[in-house]
């Protein structure tokens, strides 16, 4: 594949993960998206699920979904209908029949604790995070205003399977173009408390702080979004990370009086796991939240 259809159609695939992102509360209007776009719907479904290992809709529901069993937990005092239309269902009918399908349980159930048993079960696909003894009790946040970041990444499709690889071919295009000041992101476009990990997207960032252009750029770029974010500052193993996360969404956000958004969270490593080698990260973890 020539490198300039590479790059328009990674771009094509980005700006659509994009505009699902920030228009999931309303109706995605397919035809109105491939035209915007300049692309035709059929080009348009096939590139995505190239570039994401599934079709528009799928993503679609589920990013509503994912939206949804989190608000179930922080929106205390909203009804399962308006928690409905607020991710974009048109009846509590259909809400609640693709909620029970995804999580085995209704939402009322999911909210009076059966979050619990599900994210477990997620959790124990991972040995390492069954192994961690970590405890985050005594973690306070800060609330910070983000900016937009653009980075250069490669996606990794699975939350634990080839993460490290991933993490040392962008250390070695690092070094073959000699970027010495940069940031490692970690974005989950999934959310790995409610989204089986083989199935999470990953995406592994560098964000260059370098002013300068790069030859033959062989990295697709996308932006970060920028917003209001909860800040947690942690140091650990590689296991005591996916414990972190389940503790944010499933302790810390409903106690908070938070609710999170569709944005998806991130981290910024001082220290990566991936590529230390005693195994160790020092990071701060991102939250996009209102109140």
């Amino acid at each position: 594949m020539k490198k300039d259809t590479l790059q328009k159609r990674t771009k094509i695939s980005n700006d659509i993960m994009y505009y699902i992102y920030t228009h999931i509360e309303t109706h995605i209007d397919i035809e109105e998206l491939s035209f915007d776009l300049d692309v035709s719907k059929f080009h348009m479904h096939r590139i995505f699920k190239e570039a994401f290992g599934k079709n528009i809709y799928e993503s679609i529901k589920s990013i509503r979904l994912q939206k949804a069993a989190n608000l179930l937990l922080t929106n205390k005092y909203s009804t399962i209908s308006e928690i409905a239309n607020l991710c974009g269902y048109s009846s509590q009918s259909s809400f609640i029949k693709a909620f029970h399908h995804r999580f085995e349980m209704n939402p009322k159930a999911w909210k009076q604790g059966g979050y619990k048993t599900y994210s477990s079960r997620i959790l124990q696909q991972s040995q390492k995070a069954m192994l961690s003894t970590a405890s985050f009790n005594n973690l306070t946040p800060t609330i910070v205003k983000m900016p937009i970041f653009e980075s250069f990444y490669i996606r990794n499709k699975g939350y634990n399977v080839n993460v490290k690889e991933t993490w040392q071919k962008l250390q070695t295009w690092l070094l073959t173009n000699n970027i010495t000041h940069y940031k490692q992101i970690a974005l989950l476009h999934d959310n790995p408390t409610i989204t089986p990990l083989n199935e999470c997207q990953y995406i592994a960032c560098i964000v260059t702080q370098e002013h300068q252009t790069l030859s033959e750029e062989r990295l697709p770029r996308f932006k970060i979004s920028d917003g209001v974010y909860a800040k947690f500052d942690l140091q650990g193993k590689h296991g005591d990370m996916l414990k972190f996360i389940h503790w944010v969404y499933h302790e810390w956000l409903p106690k908070s009086d938070y609710e999170t958004t569709t944005k998806p969270s991130y981290a910024i490593y001082n220290k990566n796991n991936f590529l230390s080698n005693d195994n160790e990260f020092d990071l701060s973890f991102y939250v996009s939240i209102k109140y």
